[in-house]
């Protein structure tokens, strides 16, 4: 039986919101499928649906005009025997590569800066996160006038960037592509260190001058474990962007010198809207999509991402 109190509590409850008060327990509030029902819509058709297209197109032959007919394996034997399309894939983990190498310390150290409170942070911040806001189409016109041979900055300085051609040579043109990459989507991964240093507890650190530990020792042994998680998603982030860039190397190098920097999905695109091999093409997309999702599992099962339970960052 209800005590009066209780009973009381419930009433003025429910007369505050219009309806009978339920339980606090879990799955109270929780919103029903129906509130996501728009999303998953909209990622079933233009995620799902084209992915479905794309796996049945790998094994057909189609020129975009004519029907598409049944090709087997076909696609596929030829990619493994294609010298352009290993090479490619190879120059897509590479760069790849890089792009964490590069790109996660820089981060890091940027994004548990920016989350203090230096003077004008907020201003040095808020320019830092300007490429950010930039298109990739954009930050690759931009960066491929500033680097141009012929009227850029190399052409000018030429005691640093030898004869200023740095599109000339392969390993200064995946020097470029890195470069760029990092320019433009470091902020992004900073925004997340950001974030997730803002939420360590302030007590770790207070706990932790308490016994002497300075900033160095404070950063290795409290900071990093609290941003494990952050790590990992930026990193499964970083390897699927790097295995599906495609507007960087289309605008700065085009594949080239030759193709030293034709990477897969490059590849892709000069099978699908040069060569007319849209079944080819689609086999291409859609080992890129298993060379990613394979990446991103082995990250999450190495890190022991997938057994994490805790709310709080590295605890």
């Amino acid at each position: 039986m209800t005590p009066p109190a209780t009973a009381s509590a419930d009433s003025e409850k429910a007369g505050r919101t219009g309806r009978p008060a339920g339980p606090s327990g879990i799955g109270a509030g929780r919103p029903g499928f129906l509130w996501a029902a728009p999303a998953a819509v909209f990622f079933g058709l233009f995620a799902i649906v084209p992915l479905i297209m794309v796996a049945v197109l790998s094994f057909a032959s189609w020129d975009g005009l004519s029907d598409p007919e049944f090709a087997g394996l076909d696609n596929w034997k030829k990619l493994l025997d294609d010298p352009v399309m290993i090479k490619s894939l190879w120059l897509s983990v590479l760069l790849t590569v890089l792009g964490v190498v590069v790109q996660t310390p820089l981060s890091i150290l940027l994004g548990v800066w920016a989350a203090g409170h230096q003077r004008n942070r907020a201003v040095l911040s808020a320019i830092y996160f300007v490429p950010m806001l930039l298109s990739i189409a954009a930050v690759s016109v931009l960066w491929r006038a500033v680097l141009d041979p012929n009227f850029g900055v190399p052409a000018q300085a030429t005691w640093l960037f030898g004869d200023g051609n740095l599109f000339g040579m392969q390993s200064s043109a995946i020097g470029v592509l890195v470069f760029v990459s990092t320019w433009q989507f470091t902020p992004l991964h900073t925004l997340i260190y950001q974030g997730a240093a803002r939420a360590v507890p302030p007590v770790l650190y207070q706990a932790a001058q308490i016994d002497g530990a300075g900033t160095v020792r404070q950063f290795f042994h409290i900071t990093l474990p609290q941003l494990r998680n952050s790590i990992i998603t930026s990193m499964i982030l970083m390897v699927v962007g790097g295995l599906t860039t495609f507007d960087t190397v289309l605008i700065l190098t085009q594949g080239g010198p030759g193709s030293d920097t034709t990477i897969s999905a490059y590849y892709m695109y000069q099978k699908a809207f040069k060569s007319f091999d849209y079944g080819a093409a689609s086999a291409i997309a859609l080992l890129l999509v298993l060379v990613s999702t394979v990446i991103s599992l082995i990250v999450v099962r190495l890190s022991g991402y997938d057994k994490m339970r805790s709310t709080m960052e590295g605890l």
